[in-house]
């Protein structure tokens, strides 16, 4: 019988995955990898930490090279040796061989195109200068690394305020170098909603980073000593480099050029086996447009976590084994200085756009044991079905233990997880590590007195519509020290120890809406006034949530 002969178009994350499974399952098999640039498997996720000198060595960005590839799995790897077409009928690949400057035809029996993406780059004038960079691989890195460390730049405008951009202007801080980020939207990290992003933005204001929102560039002039930024506010920013972080497109010309279906964006459209509309050819990784876990709609989510799944998958199909994609949930992490940002599943504007019966719930709780040294607190915002109090997404901010708390989130979310299931979840414990009563816990516990009626929310993009409201009663529980150093307008204060002796105060025919520092004191106040028969409402996330949002919109007034 005839060994089977695999072509794989593209190494990294996907089509080494797929090269490295495939010779698992198949000793025989005849398997070649193509890839145009000279490293096969690199850690594009710790380039920026090589740039910024918390990886010190340039070997550790490179996990396979071809000689030890094919020394271990006995592939055929071809490092510069670029796909330049796909011939379908007669099932070849047209290759050039940059090193050779030669041109030959491969024959496969199945492909597998992890092409990967490029990064988004904008149309304007002057972006070819030397000064403008991006990064997405390893030459990308020795590049800025070689200009940091030579023309020792004193600024640098990051545009994109993504995973790339956020790296980047924390190492280039580091680095010593003057930050500003300008981004499209009104936040960074715009798939976190906008009130997750606000801690983010106050920690990178603290850090000395400028913030340009809603600001693309327009046109570049070039200086001999610097570069001239024309944004799209009409403000103009000098800098002496830019780091053009937009995001990625799909590189995808291959496939389109061999009339494989793509989606509007480019993205190569497969099945669940990760199938291409050509049953010979598969493709994996940031080329492939895959399918959102929870709501099964369409999606495109460049992540190596996504891409490495895909390629072990489409490996799998190849062998005969029956295997299928489950669906991508956006699992994602980034560290911003002293801050960890982490979120799975839909957002709150995910949910509002695809017209889901959603919830949302902020908490505010300590990474381990309060009365265990320095805890670090984190803010979590869940986002929640409302008709059967199923998990749809969350996002976490804040220091130590951001990490598991996400992943024990995505982990319930993949298993259809609600928040009565959180509230039974039993989590390692112990002072240095956690609380009994574990944030996750903490989740379910107030999502579950939401769904059941034991306290009603109300949200801090609600309070402007009730400052100047004569029909209620605006109350912070808080302690007159805490009240004092800093409260909303118009609300009143009535300490929650001191709230029962004070109920001649409150009006009961106005609805009460209060808030405290995070929310637990607002739910012990409230449950006191609804038993007494007020009707109260209160702030999810409390007076910090605001306070934070506040601090992002107007950091002039801090």
């Amino acid at each position: 019988m005839k060994n089977k002969k695999i072509v794989i178009i593209g190494g990294v994350a996907g089509g080494a995955t797929a090269a490295a499974r495939l010779r698992r399952l198949d000793e025989f098999a005849q398997i070649t990898v193509l890839e145009k640039g000279e490293y096969v498997s690199f850690a594009n996720c710790g380039l920026p930490y090589y740039i910024g000198g918390e990886i010190k060595r340039k070997s550790s960005l490179t996990l396979q090279t071809p000689e030890s590839f094919r020394a271990r799995f006995n592939v055929d790897v071809r490092v510069f040796n670029e796909v330049t077409a796909i011939n379908r009928e007669r099932k070849t690949v047209t290759v050039s061989d940059l090193i050779k400057e030669t041109t030959y035809e491969e024959s496969y029996d199945k492909l597998i195109i992890s092409t990967g993406a490029s990064p988004a780059l904008p149309a304007v004038e002057g972006i070819d200068d030397e000064r403008i960079f991006t990064l997405r691989n390893i030459p990308d890195t020795y590049k800025i690394k070689e200009f940091t460390e030579q023309a020792k730049p004193r600024t640098a405008l990051v545009v994109g305020g993504g995973f790339i951009g956020m790296e980047m202007t924390e190492n280039l801080v580091k680095a010593g170098v003057e930050v500003t980020v300008a981004t499209r939207s009104d936040r960074v990290m715009s798939h976190m909603d906008y009130d997750a992003s606000c801690f983010i933005h106050n920690e990178l204001r603290a850090n000395g980073v400028k913030l340009l929102f809603n600001n693309v560039p327009e046109k570049i002039i070039k200086k001999k000593d610097y570069l001239e930024v024309i944004l799209s506010s009409g403000k103009s920013v000098l800098s002496d480099m830019i780091i053009l972080a937009l995001g990625v497109v799909p590189d995808s010309k291959i496939a389109v050029d061999a009339g494989l279906e793509v989606n509007e964006k480019g993205a190569i459209k497969t099945d669940k086996n990760m199938r291409t509309s050509d049953p010979d050819i598969f493709a994996v990784g940031d080329a492939v447009e895959s399918y959102d876990f929870i709501t099964s709609s369409p999606s495109h989510v460049p992540l190596a976590g996504p891409a490495n799944k895909q390629g072990r998958i489409a490996a799998d199909n190849i062998a005969g084994i029956p295997s299928e994609y489950k669906g991508t949930q956006g699992s994602a992490i980034v560290k911003i200085f002293g801050l960890t940002a982490a979120y799975t599943g839909l957002s709150e504007n995910q949910a509002k756009r695809r017209g889901l019966n959603y919830g949302v719930s902020h908490t505010f709780s300590p990474s381990h044991a309060t009365y265990y040294p320095n805890p670090e607190y984190m803010s979590v915002k869940t986002v929640f079905d409302k008709s059967d109090g199923k998990i749809l997404g969350v996002q976490i901010v804040g220091g130590e233990g951001v990490d598991k708390r996400c992943d024990v989130m995505a982990t319930a979310i993949r298993a259809g997880m609600t928040a009565y299931d959180l509230t039974n979840l039993e989590l390692c414990y112990a002072p240095p590590y956690g609380s009994a009563k574990d944030p996750v816990n903490m989740v379910g516990y107030t999502i579950e007195n939401l769904l059941t009626g034991k306290i009603k929310n109300f949200y801090c993009d609600d309070i402007d519509s009730l400052l100047d409201r004569k029909d209620v009663t605006l109350l912070d529980t808080r302690t007159k020290y805490e009240y004092d150093r800093g409260h909303i307008r118009g609300f009143v204060n009535i300490p929650v120890d001191e709230l029962r002796a004070n109920l001649n105060l409150l009006d009961k025919s106005k609805p009460v809406y209060l808030t405290c520092h995070v929310g637990q004191r607002g739910y012990v106040a409230a449950r006191i006034l609804a038993q007494y028969g007020y009707d109260v409402y209160n702030l999810s996330g409390g007076y910090n949530l605001y306070a934070t949002i506040m601090t992002s919109k107007y950091p002039e007034q801090v």
